[in-house]
């Protein structure tokens, strides 16, 4: 019996299978649409690195790194210096094999993103700034209204100088000449200054002040006494009130070393004779022109009572 009567199948035909055609181009339009993804995805380059830093890291890939120091090791075979332990290469050459173990953590830093930065603390401090000077202008201006009668007559001065109000206490008035005691017709004028302090938060400074002619009585040893007992003075008439919180004051004299004129005639000797209470809300330096002075003073910017209200 011959092969084609023993096969029973029929002839296959000639060329691939008809379906396979189709396989064919659903595998390529499989590609053409997985490759479109991958077009428009984004790598993220900062997580990729970081990635790529921690696998090197755990499988203990090496880095060859130049290295810029004093060497450390002498290798006997090259006689080379090398600065770490000697090993044979194909060239003669030294190298240091080295780990980087900081592959895991990635700096990236932007000189945009630092001054957007900066701009936006720049911008906060600002802001800051200047609520704390007008919290001051308006401090001092509160002051302002309540020793118009004494601003008037030229007894009291008050100025704003950055964070700080000064009310600035004339001798005029409130000391003797060469005594330390609070006149009793003054006392009042300190107890409108404390009913105002009250209600204001910050740190009180008490300075006294004294002109440069030299201290000739017999109740103190010398302007430095003179200044700081007037001071003081101050401190415990303002202290009578017991609303008063004492942790809040500083006391001190500093007799003629911070004159605001040159002692060079009597009428400036009389301004730098005097006591100074100031509050300060912060550390800014900068000037506020608001000042209340009496006429004839030609310093900074004048403060009638007219213009309070």
């Amino acid at each position: 019996m011959s092969a084609e009567e023993e096969c029973n199948c029929k002839p296959c035909k000639p060329g691939l299978p008809a379906w396979l055609a189709t396989f064919g181009d659903l595998m390529s339009l499989l590609m053409c649409f997985f490759v479109l993804l991958l077009s428009f995805s984004e790598m993220d380059v900062l997580r990729f690195k970081q990635l790529a830093g921690s696998m090197r890291e755990a499988f203990g890939v090496q880095a060859q790194i130049k290295v810029e120091d004093i060497p450390k090791g002498t290798s006997i075979i090259a006689q080379e210096f090398s600065p770490g332990r000697p090993e044979p290469t194909p060239l003669n050459e030294v190298r240091q094999m080295t780990t980087v173990v900081e592959l895991h953590t990635l700096d990236v830093r932007s000189m945009e993103g630092e001054a957007v930065v900066h701009d936006r603390e720049s911008a906060v401090d600002q802001q800051q700034q200047q609520e704390q000077l007008e919290q001051a202008r308006q401090d001092a201006i509160t002051f302002s209204m309540a020793l118009t009668t004494e601003i008037g007559e030229g007894a009291v001065e008050i100025e704003t100088d950055g964070t700080k109000v000064i009310i600035r206490l004339r001798e005029q008035g409130s000391f003797a000449r060469g005594s330390a005691y609070v006149e009793d017709d003054y006392i009042p004028v300190l107890a409108k200054i404390r009913d105002v302090l009250i209600t204001i938060p910050g740190a009180v400074a008490i300075e006294g002040h004294t002109d440069s002619i030299p201290y000739t009585g017999q109740e103190f040893a010398s302007n430095w006494d003179l200044s700081a007992a007037r001071a003081l003075a101050v401190a415990h008439e303002l202290f009578a009130d017991r609303r008063v919180n004492e942790s809040r004051f500083t006391v001190s004299g500093h007799a003629s070393s911070r004159a605001r004129v040159p002692n060079d005639s009597e009428a400036n000797r009389a301004r730098n004779r005097r006591v100074e209470i100031i509050i300060e809300r912060g550390q800014d330096e900068q000037a506020v022109p608001i000042q209340t002075r009496p006429e004839g003073d030609t310093e900074g910017e004048r403060l009638t009572p007219n213009d309070i209200f």
